[in-house]
């Protein structure tokens, strides 16, 4: 951190010198074991740290260029190339579904569209879907398992996120309107992450970035969203050959993210690219779920003795919202704060009134609710070491 950065940016450098400590403390504690921030103000890079290691069993510290598992995360890259498939007019957020995947037409899913799938409102499938992992990472005929489904519940009706099918439809409709010439690895590598500069973010594997992959471990055997060993074996199918899976199987950096971010903090734009327009994201930008809780966290009323909160998911993204509740940002960030976060691991979040961007990915995955946990309280220290 450059303190006097710092300070012509609104913070105060000591207080923004408590998140590190406060990473330092909890990894020592063994409640995780690496992890690698990035936060920026005004479109300037304030704060970038690295913590930990990258492999603990290992002893491999965490290095600058280390590569992550993105997990959810990698959602908001698939979303915003719908978003941006929007703008070219090769989609619209009312279209159902079917318009484009003619095997939606059938089964109770003809009414679903396209925004209920970017706000898990759709009735698509929650849960991991039970199938081999050569259809699990293979979008065509994942969408084709999932076609032959019935929703399940009418869409609209409810908010479940979905952890795996939403993504793999969303990614075969932009497959498809692209005219199929191109797989989605090759579409978004092409359109999202060359265009933006991310030299080291790949859907599924790329074999100089496997050379710098930290392995994905749990920190955790409480129960929670998921077992401990469904988390481990992550890392593995997304390893595999050819694997895509765009709702979480991308490979990133701390590097790579913040370019991200930044471009969404900059209103879709980043060094002369415009990925989106302003006004998409001031748009999705916003609670499209009302007061419904998100039914994927009902277990946390058991296990954590939590009662339900809003979900207040926007267009592709998650929104902060008003009142005091558990989230990944700060309770502190103004409203239409908006991000994305990953299983027990990964997060960003981007604040439009404070101009204020988070980026965090991490090693040795935490339980999903303590993670969120975790998440709101250095966001907690971020936010309150700003003193302008």
């Amino acid at each position: 951190m450059n303190s006097s950065t710092a300070v012509e940016h609104g913070f105060d450098p000591e207080r923004l010198a408590r998140v590190g400590r406060r990473i330092e403390a909890d990894i020592a504690a063994g409640k995780y074991h690496g992890a690698a921030l990035c936060v920026g103000r005004h479109g300037r890079l304030i704060l970038k740290t690295l913590h930990g290691h990258a492999d603990r069993a290992a002893g491999r510290r965490l290095a600058e260029d280390d590569v992550f598992v993105s997990f959810s995360i990698g959602k908001q890259f698939t979303n915003a190339l719908v978003l941006n498939r929007i703008e070219r007019g090769d989609l619209h957020l009312h279209m159902q579904v079917g318009e484009v995947i003619p095997e939606f037409r059938s089964r109770g899913k003809r009414q679903m569209t396209l925004v209920q799938l970017l706000t898990h409102t759709s009735g698509i499938m929650s849960a991991i879907p039970p199938v081999p992992a050569d259809v699990l990472t293979n979008i065509e005929k994942l969408t084709a398992y999932i076609a032959a489904q019935r929703p399940e519940t009418m869409p609209g009706e409810r908010v479940n996120y979905s952890i795996i099918a939403a993504h793999a439809v969303l990614a075969e409709l932009v497959r498809r309107v692209d005219g199929g010439r191109r797989t989605f690895t090759q579409i978004v590598a092409q359109d999202l992450f060359e265009p933006l500069g991310m030299r080291d973010t790949t859907l599924g594997p790329r074999r100089d970035l496997l050379e710098r992959l930290c392995p994905v471990v749990t920190c955790y055997s409480e129960p929670g969203m998921f077992a401990p060993e469904e988390v481990a074996g992550v890392g593995q199918v997304v390893a595999m050959e050819g694997a895509e899976i765009p709702a979480g199987g991308y490979l990133t950096t701390i590097g790579d993210l913040q370019r991200f971010v930044q471009m969404l903090a900059n209103g879709g734009e980043l060094d002369g690219v415009r990925i989106l327009s302003p006004r998409t994201l001031e748009y999705c930008a916003q609670n499209f779920t009302g007061d419904r809780p998100n039914g994927i966290f009902d277990y946390a009323k058991d296990t954590r003795g939590w009662e339900p909160w809003p979900a207040s998911i926007g267009i592709g993204f998650f929104v902060r919202g008003t009142g005091i509740q558990p989230g990944p940002m700060s309770n502190f960030s103004s409203p239409r704060t908006f991000c994305g976060w990953g299983a027990g691991s990964t997060c960003f979040w981007i604040d439009p009134e404070a101009q204020l961007s988070f980026a965090f990915l991490s090693t040795g995955l935490m339980e999903e609710s303590h993670h969120v946990e975790r998440l709101q309280r250095i966001a907690d220290l971020v936010v309150t070491s700003l003193v302008d």
